[in-house]
């Protein structure tokens, strides 16, 4: 199977990686959408205020143009900035549980983040925000006309859906919080770039998989890493041996 199988029974989506991976991805409805956005125009509304004071107590010297370009520029590159350097989350999305990805599960990029943003003018003309409702409503996926354009999908987050959730705010704060408990382990010879982007991937990936899965594909790769007398890691499972790797890769 390539590309992605929509299930409307359970609105999740099977995806399956280039290596052959699937997994499942449940995108964000409606309801938990709005949510997201209303907090984020909240929080631009108090930059916005924030910047008009500012312009008035100021004023000669910032000038009224310059508060103009200042909102501007929030209203037009906050969802952009914060997708692209906080993994896919404005603060609404994250307060909500959900992030931005690209179709086939990676992370959103900046030029499909600008483009699923550019966008966002054309589901909401003249403030209607209807055609935006009227795509996510139709759509596998609940896309917007941005999603569409940019090969987008706003999807819960491994961490609003793991037991990882009510965690300490160091361990939340990882990009991979199951990572936590686990030992800091080096392979028993140096890794080129391709091999270490593939473990990290793995790691990415590895609460899509479950236990069995993981094992079967971490096999072969740890039969290749382990070594030693006894070899390192001799004593855990394929899969927790890789996962450790990852958790010295990343830097705990």
């Amino acid at each position: 199977m390539n590309g992605s199988e929509h299930s409307r029974a359970d609105s999740s989506l099977l995806m399956q990686t280039p290596e052959g991976i699937a997994f499942v991805l449940y995108p964000a409805g409606l309801p938990i959408r709005v949510c997201a956005w209303a907090i984020d125009g909240f929080i631009q509304g108090i930059l916005i205020f924030a910047i008009l004071i500012t312009v008035g107590v100021l004023g000669e010297m910032l000038g009224f143009w310059f508060s103009l370009i200042l909102i501007f520029a929030l209203d037009w590159f906050y969802h952009i900035l914060f997708e692209v350097f906080c993994r896919g989350q404005s603060p609404g999305k994250r307060i909500m549980g959900i992030r931005v990805l690209r179709g086939d599960g990676s992370p959103v990029n900046p030029g499909a983040s600008f483009l699923r943003n550019l966008l966002r003018f054309a589901d909401t003309f003249l403030f209607l925000y209807l055609i935006a409702f009227i795509c996510m409503l139709v759509s596998p996926g609940f896309r917007r006309l941005g999603d569409w354009a940019a090969d987008t999908l706003v999807v819960y987050t491994d961490y609003a859906r793991s037991p990882h959730r009510f965690a300490s705010p160091a361990l939340r704060r990882s990009a991979m919080p199951w990572l936590g408990g686990l030992p800091m382990l080096s392979p028993s010879r140096k890794l080129n770039f391709e091999e270490r982007q593939g473990i990290l991937m793995f790691a990415r990936r590895y609460p899509l998989l479950g236990k069995a899965r993981a094992d079967e594909i971490a096999k072969t790769w740890a039969a290749k890493l382990r070594g030693g007398d006894p070899p390192a890691g001799s004593n855990i499972s394929d899969s927790a041996y890789l996962l450790g790797i990852a958790h010295s890769l990343g830097g705990g």
